[in-house]
């Protein structure tokens, strides 16, 4: 991707770039600041990732999912730039993250959320004007390193010049954070250095106006923290549509759906829904710590219902039905959503797109 980016970044227009990493929570936190830039009067790009439904949810421009239109043009655009050999050199994100490059080249600012990891992430490779580190858990182990510092200094390695912690569980975040400062000469804040009085004010206006659960509100706290870095003011109404469907989302009378998949997610959840008890939904990918993320769920969980995936990347239901015995829940395999009962449908993102794809609520 740097060799790629460097054939044709003089013919790419960079917005300021705003990047986002973490474990969890970077979609929101981007969203919140895309919504307010855009609300406030600036062109502004999201770029996340994956998408649930349709690839057009990942390129996200001025308050709407980018049009067919407008990324078949990109894409052509794109096409014109390289050589086919380059061309089919770059991985399905990296082209992706080309070709949103290319769609925002309008914008004042793009949001630009990492895939996986950060300093070899895609996404690094853009000039930025602020890094935003949302709180970084155990997760894509065997990709990112083994222990939390090896995780986090992956990451936090993308910085290039100022960043903004957000607070971390994790006292090792800082330690790596720490040494990468002096190590690389980069700035970087804790949350509470961007965020006054008045600001935690309105974040609890907000976050009421919202009805976001904790864990939502420590993101939009990271993005007025953002604004406040930027030298942007903002005002309570920016905030009106920034909710981010898949994050604690109710559809219909009793279903929540959720497209977390990490034990840090599914701890955020029980803070967020305890006491009630739910239905769970559920299933995994192979490579997930899914026992350890069903055993957090165990105490707001009713029984567990294995929604069925065909993706040769998800654990199968024998294995799940084994896990699910040794941690005495009880389990079935879900056929109906039925309307006595609280559902929470989580485990991934392709457990919300078979879930949405394959029944009505």
């Amino acid at each position: 991707m740097p060799r790629i980016y460097e054939k044709i970044k003089s013919s790419l227009h960079i917005p300021k770039i705003v990047h986002i990493i973490g474990t969890n929570g970077k979609g929101t936190t981007g969203r919140f600041l895309a919504q307010a830039l855009h609300s406030i009067g600036l062109n502004c790009g999201h770029y996340t990732s994956p998408h649930i439904l349709k690839f057009n949810e990942r390129v996200w421009l001025n308050g709407n999912d980018s049009s067919d239109e407008i990324l078949e043009n990109s894409h052509v655009d794109l096409q014109k730039l390289l050589p086919k050999s380059d061309l089919d050199s770059l991985s399905y994100f990296e082209y992706t993250t080309l070709l949103a490059m290319i769609a925002f080249a309008g914008c004042d600012y793009i949001i630009m959320e990492a895939g996986l990891g950060g300093e070899f992430d895609a996404t690094a490779v853009f000039p930025k004007c602020l890094t935003l580190v949302t709180p970084i858990a155990m997760d894509h182990e065997s990709f990112l390193g083994s222990t939390i510092e090896e995780i986090a200094t992956t990451k936090l390695n993308a910085i290039q010049n100022s960043a903004i912690l957000a607070f971390q569980n994790e006292s090792d975040v800082y330690k790596a954070a720490n040494d990468i400062a002096e190590k690389k000469s980069v700035s970087i804040y804790k949350i509470d250095e961007f965020l006054d009085e008045n600001d935690r004010k309105n974040i609890d206006l907000i976050s009421k106006e919202l009805s976001l659960a904790p864990y939502l509100s420590n993101n939009l706290s990271l993005s007025i923290s953002a604004l406040n870095f930027l030298k942007i003011e903002y005002d309570i109404a920016n905030f009106k549509n920034a909710k981010l469907f898949g994050r604690l989302s109710k559809i219909g009378k009793n279903v929540i759906v959720d497209v977390g998949h990490n034990p840090l997610a599914a701890k955020s959840i029980v803070d967020a829904l305890s006491p009630d008890k739910y239905i769970i939904i559920y299933n995994s990918y192979k490579d997930k710590n899914y026992k350890d993320i069903l055993q957090i769920l165990k105490p707001i969980c009713l029984h567990v219902e294995i929604i069925e995936i065909d993706d040769e990347r998800i654990e199968s239901v024998e294995v799940l039905k084994s896990t699910l015995t040794s941690l005495k829940i009880k389990y079935t395999i879900f056929k109906e959503v039925k309307p006595n009962y609280n559902y929470l449908v989580f485990g991934s993102f392709s457990v919300v797109e078979a879930f949405l794809k394959g029944h009505n609520v």
